[in-house]
């Protein structure tokens, strides 16, 4: 390797961060150096490379083919560096320190935010970096420590646990079906405002099946929100009659079951890690805190019933 292409981590860094950011001043923002100093460096590296790595634009910076190689290349370096330094902090072996969990924006902003108080009045000095995303993260790769999904996950080295199974449902508000009425067949849904995820929108299958099968009837009004947590204020606030997953009642018990013979097929929830981290106490914590709750929740939702029943 000749001199002039031996690799400048400095600049790498540098570059991958105004790729990331889509401009010079975004990047001098993150990284505490001035727009002129970020501009420079990128300059330095190109002349290095003796390419372009960016379209300069009015409305910021555009890789190009070979930006793109080279932003994939530091991606991956990225992720490499990140799985390591997990590695070396895992072998330290202590609960304290950081725990990257993913999940759903639906599932993570409403059922297991509100239950964290319970993990940290346990474990004060725990970090949690909370991923709430549709895309499925890559755990080997280490973009997470833990997940929590829809779906089993389909990846050979990770072990999983199945949580519970969960419905989407029809609620509305007291308010909207005192105004409104109260739907007692299928058919009359027509009469009302559906309020759910879009189906192209990226979430379970099961949800937007669910929802592909009630516009069959012709609704007369829709409201489309991409998460849950959006789905479930439009409902809360009157708006019509919302399609939301069920673990939502215990902790919603203001929200009125709406023809109660209509649900979703069954979304399976499951924990998920990497092999490597089976002997990790701050993945046995969480994944005990998790179990816990989910044992309680379903305590809860018995009783709720039984409740209903007599």
């Amino acid at each position: 390797m000749n001199g002039s292409h031996k690799m400048d981590w400095d600049k790498l860094r540098i570059f991958h961060t105004v790729a990331e950011a889509g401009s010079f001043t975004h990047a001098g923002e993150i990284l505490h150096l001035s727009q002129s100093a970020v501009s420079r460096q990128i300059q330095a590296l190109e002349d290095s490379l003796n390419v372009t790595l960016f379209h300069r634009h009015a409305r910021g910076l555009i890789l190009t083919e070979q930006g793109e190689f080279l932003f994939e290349a530091t991606q991956s370096m990225n992720h490499r560096l990140a799985a390591a330094i997990a590695r070396i902090r895992d072998s330290k072996e202590e609960v304290f320190g950081h725990l990257r969990v993913t999940t759903t924006t639906g599932f993570g902003s409403l059922w297991l935010a509100p239950r964290l108080p319970h993990l940290y009045a346990k474990y004060p000095e725990l970090k949690i970096d909370l991923m709430l995303e549709e895309r499925v993260l890559d755990l080997p790769m280490r973009e997470a420590d833990v997940a929590i999904r829809m779906k089993e996950p389909s990846q050979a080295d990770l072990i999983r646990k199945k949580l519970m199974g969960v419905h989407m449902r029809l609620y509305a508000s007291r308010e909207y079906l005192n105004r409104s009425g109260t739907p007692e067949r299928l058919e009359d849904l027509g009469a009302h405002r559906l309020i759910s995820q879009s189906i192209k929108a990226q979430q379970v299958s099961a949800g937007a099946m669910f929802v592909q099968s009630l516009l069959t009837h012709e609704v007369r009004s829709l409201l489309t929100v991409n998460s849950y947590f959006g789905v479930l204020q439009a409902v809360r606030a009157g708006l019509g009659i919302g399609v939301l997953p069920d673990y939502l009642t215990e902790d919603f018990p203001n929200l009125i079951r709406v023809l109660p013979a209509l649900q979703s097929n069954e979304v399976p929830v499951f924990l998920a890690y990497p092999e490597e981290l089976r002997k990790s106490r701050r993945i046995k914590v969480f994944r005990d805190f998790v179990i816990e709750e989910i044992v309680t929740h379903r305590r809860k939702r018995r009783d709720t019933k039984d409740t209903a029943m007599t």
